[in-house]
């Protein structure tokens, strides 16, 4: 699976598992959830993670969330986040990383800037 493609079949849960578990994906990760989760594929718009612990779901990471200057992590990467949104469209957790988080506050002096 090259870097810019999608969660490949070996990594990602089914589709079809995704769609099925979609309303019990969003009862078990609210807005404001915890996350954590391997990369798995880095398409040209952000990170696609399978998520720590709700086997039947895909998080996104979308460049839309990131800050400035920030680079995407790398395919394998663990990462840890929030869940800012659900995609009931296409069945996807929207996280915000929480290396995203620090570098946005960061030079702040301690208080924290609007998401």
């Amino acid at each position: 699976m090259s870097e810019s493609s999608g969660p490949g079949p070996s990594r990602a849960p089914d589709p079809d598992a995704i769609i099925r578990n979609w309303a019990a994906t969003v009862a078990a990760l609210p807005i404001g959830s915890r996350v954590s989760g391997q990369v798995v594929a880095r398409p040209p718009f952000g990170v696609f993670l399978v998520l720590d612990d709700v086997p039947n779901a895909v998080g996104l990471a979308e460049i839309t969330a990131m800050p400035h200057h920030m680079e995407l992590p790398a395919v394998g990467a663990s990462v840890a986040g929030e869940v800012i949104w659900h995609a009931e469209h296409n069945h996807q957790v929207k996280i915000r990383l929480d290396e995203w988080n620090r570098r946005e506050t960061a030079g702040t002096h301690g208080e924290s800037r609007p998401a």
